[in-house]
Order: C-alpha cells, then structure tokens, then sequence
C-alpha cells in the first residue's frame, strides 16, 4: 500500500511526540519486572496514546473532531509527565533524565497548543 503524500506524520507535534515514545519504551525496558504491568504499561499506553490520538483528529477532516483528539493527546501527555515524575522517585531514573523528559514533553504540549490554536482558526475562518 502506497503511503499518502502528505499525512499525520509530517505534523512537527507527531513527530516530537513520536521522539518521546521511543525514549519511553527504552526507557521503561530498565524498570524492574515487577512495574512491567504497572508503571512501565501506563508510560507506555500514555505515550503511544499521544501519537494515536494526534493520528486519528488528523484523520477526522473535521476541525472539531481534529480539535478534540489534539486535546486527548494534551491529557495523555500530561498524565506522562506525573509517570515521569513517579517513576523518578521510585528511584527508577534519576533526576537529570526525568527534568530532560519532562522539558521534551512540555516542549511537545506547546507545540500541540500551538496546532490547536491553528486548527482553531481555521475552523473559525470557514
């Protein structure tokens, strides 16, 4: 199947956001076993669901829906910075990794605000 020519993948938000799923899933592969289906899974399901939800508002064509599944992927966001900050003080990363993937995840939810904010006014001009 031939990919599309231009889609969800060249919006910067998805791919800053994709760069944070990667490191997550890494990152989780040091945990211990026992935060496998704990801490590790919901980093993990927080971090794709980001890219997901940004991929299916992109799919949408409607600047309403597109809206809200940016907004979902805000709060999947969100929810994986207090991982970051748990799994931190279970000892699991230290300091200096959790600030640099909280900075990388702020940065990510700027930019999505930022893309909310144009899909705002694009619906608002039509």
């Amino acid at each position: 199947m031939e990919a599309l020519k231009n889609d969800f993948r060249d919006l910067k938000v998805w791919q800053e956001c994709r760069a944070i799923r990667i490191r997550i899933l890494q990152l989780c592969k040091k945990f211990p076993g026992e935060e496998k289906y704990r801490l590790s899974d919901q980093m993990i399901r927080a971090s794709r669901s980001s890219t997901a939800n940004i991929a299916e508002g992109y799919g949408r064509y409607h600047f309403q829906e597109n809206i809200q599944f940016c907004r979902q992927a805000r709060g999947s966001l969100y929810e994986l910075m207090d991982h970051v900050l748990t799994a931190e003080e279970c000892g699991y990363i230290n300091h200096d990794e959790g600030e640099t993937l909280i900075n990388d995840i702020v940065s990510a939810i700027r930019i999505l605000n930022g893309y909310i904010k144009y899909l705002k006014s694009r619906k608002e001009s039509r």
